[in-house]
């Protein structure tokens, strides 16, 4: 039992240096980004996304460099049942999130296909190097649409972002501590990602669950603090579609980045039923989504209470 408890400690102590690791890196990098000249709804479409999916990514990649594959790609799964159910449910109970129609036409449509797209490159239980390079490659893809259409949003979004992020940049000036957080950020995201995958790996054999089930349930919801916290912030601003647009880019950042990467430093051995049960559920809640978008462009609270159920029952049919 005391074994547990430090183990428990160890986990804890890693999600705190993991999310202000996060919250340092995404304001580093997002304020030296509009320094240079980047339009604040590039920033956020890209750099604050892949900002608060970079616990996941290093989470994943030090569990599969560690010989942990179940925690890898239970972390990745579970972060984005989270991040639909969870966070957008929690985010619309507080404030009902009206979105534009171009963010459901566009954004959730390619959502839903990089997760399909797991299908058959994990037909094998493998993602090899070369399922890797598929991956980043379609990411490398949807940054080049991000970058091309980015001219054709709306003047609503446009502007919700350019106030979230004078409000996150301080205007956007340039500062010398920038890159100092950004290394102080990383830093922290390595050690606290080293510590969730030790404490998780150590809490998972005390307890008798498998990598996957922790990976999926207790790493998922610590990893995706992020993300729940800019959703917030974003709602209570009443910039709906920086609250769903973030969430929709970590769900894809999620997918083709951090797997993509993971399974290009070392290839994952994917625990099997994981396209019989976890995988069929992130694509079931994501589905979801869909039609709670349409009725009005906007998640109702009594909407979000619906997915903040339907996260729960997914957690307990998981488990």
């Amino acid at each position: 039992m005391p074994d547990l408890f430090l183990d428990v400690v160890l986990l804890a102590l890693g999600v705190g240096v993991l999310y202000f690791g996060a919250e340092w890196l995404v304001r580093g990098s997002a304020r030296l980004a509009a320094s240079l000249g980047v339009s604040p709804i590039v920033v956020g479409l890209t750099v604050v996304s892949f900002g608060t999916s970079a616990p996941e990514l290093v989470v994943c990649a030090v569990a599969a460099l560690g010989g942990n594959p179940g925690l890898a790609v239970g972390n990745v799964l579970g972060s984005n049942l989270a991040n639909i159910g969870l966070i957008l449910g929690l985010t619309a109970i507080v404030q009902p999130l009206k979105v534009h129609a171009r963010v459901v036409w566009r954004e959730m449509p390619l959502m839903l296909l990089v997760t399909a797209a797991l299908y058959p490159l994990l037909w094998d239980a493998r993602l090899s190097r070369g399922d890797g390079v598929l991956l980043l490659l379609a990411l490398a893809g949807y940054l080049a649409f991000v970058f091309r259409t980015v001219d054709e949003e709306s003047t609503e979004v446009v502007d919700e972002y350019e106030d979230y992020m004078k409000s996150s940049t301080d205007g956007a000036l340039i500062h010398p501590p920038d890159v100092f957080w950004i290394l102080l950020g990383s830093g922290c995201l390595v050690l606290g990602g080293y510590c969730i995958v030790e404490g998780a790996v150590q809490v998972a054999s005390s307890l008798g669950l498998s990598q996957v089930v922790i990976g999926l349930t207790v790493v998922a919801i610590g990893t995706s603090l992020p993300e729940l916290a800019t959703a917030l912030v974003a709602a209570a601003r009443k910039e709906a579609d920086i609250a769903v647009g973030n969430v929709i880019g970590s769900n894809i950042f999620n997918v083709a980045a951090i797997l993509g990467t993971t399974s290009v430093l070392e290839p994952i051995a994917v625990p099997s039923g994981i396209l019989a049960r976890e995988l069929p559920v992130v694509l079931i809640l994501s589905v979801l989504v869909f039609p709670l978008l349409r009725t009005g462009w906007c998640i109702q609270r009594w909407e979000g209470a619906v997915l903040l159920v339907a996260y729960l029952g997914a957690g307990v049919y998981l488990l």
